[in-house]
């Protein structure tokens, strides 16, 4: 099998490149993690090196160049299937691929408002009006997803899937500008995201990274 390569970008800022990066290392996939620096005058042409799009996440493979954040996670879940990135149960992958949709197209306000900055904490900006009805619908899919599988582990639906890997970066973003008061069940899951030895990996080296500027 030819090697695998992930393109990311900024570590502390690249939310995007978090997910598939935090899908394949919880999967066990070995993988090398090649950084592209964002905001450079040469980041567009380090980029284009290996995306088609001109953006990061890309996944290369051989000659399979995949370049899209859930796209990568799909491909991952193809790659270990032993991994379940998906929930086994069909209702379950049903409503796990539905929320992780929502999340790859929506929340506009969100992500404008609340760029990620792992490095940063409890910045408290105002949370009201459309972020507001963001915030409230993500703490409601993640309390409906734990009470149906809380039995089953700490995660949406019990053991880690892509729709983890979806919203690992918003967790880092309710601590950022917060802390978000949330649902105890929301909490818990949210302190469970954090807690995941991978998610740890990636923000020690944010860490360094930002040291290193």
């Amino acid at each position: 099998m030819a090697d695998l390569k992930l393109v990311v970008g900024d570590r502390n800022l690249s939310s995007w490149s978090l997910r598939p990066w935090l899908a394949m290392r919880v999967a066990g996939l070995e993988f090398e993690t090649v950084g592209v620096a964002l905001d450079r005058p040469d980041t567009s042409a380090n980029i284009v090196k290996y995306s088609p799009s001109g953006l990061v996440p890309c996944l290369v493979h051989g000659d399979t160049v995949v370049w899209d954040s859930l796209a990568i996670c799909e491909y991952a879940n193809e790659l270990a299937p032993d991994a379940r990135l998906w929930p086994s149960d069909p209702a379950a992958r049903a409503l796990a691929r539905a929320v992780s949709s929502e999340m790859h197209s929506g929340f506009a306000e969100l992500r404008k408002v609340w760029s990620m900055n792992i490095v940063r904490e409890n910045l408290e900006l105002i949370c009201a009006g459309r972020l507001r009805r963001d915030v409230d619908r993500i703490a409601r899919i993640w309390t409906e997803c734990r009470e149906k599988h809380s039995a089953d582990g700490p995660f949406l639906f019990g053991g880690f899937t892509i729709a983890d890997a979806m919203f690992a970066p918003v967790v880092s973003r309710f601590r950022t500008y917060g802390p978000v008061e949330l649902p105890q069940a929301a909490q818990d899951y949210a302190d469970a995201v954090w807690a995941l030895p991978a998610f740890a990996e990636w923000r020690a080296e944010a860490v360094k990274e930002v040291g290193a500027h």
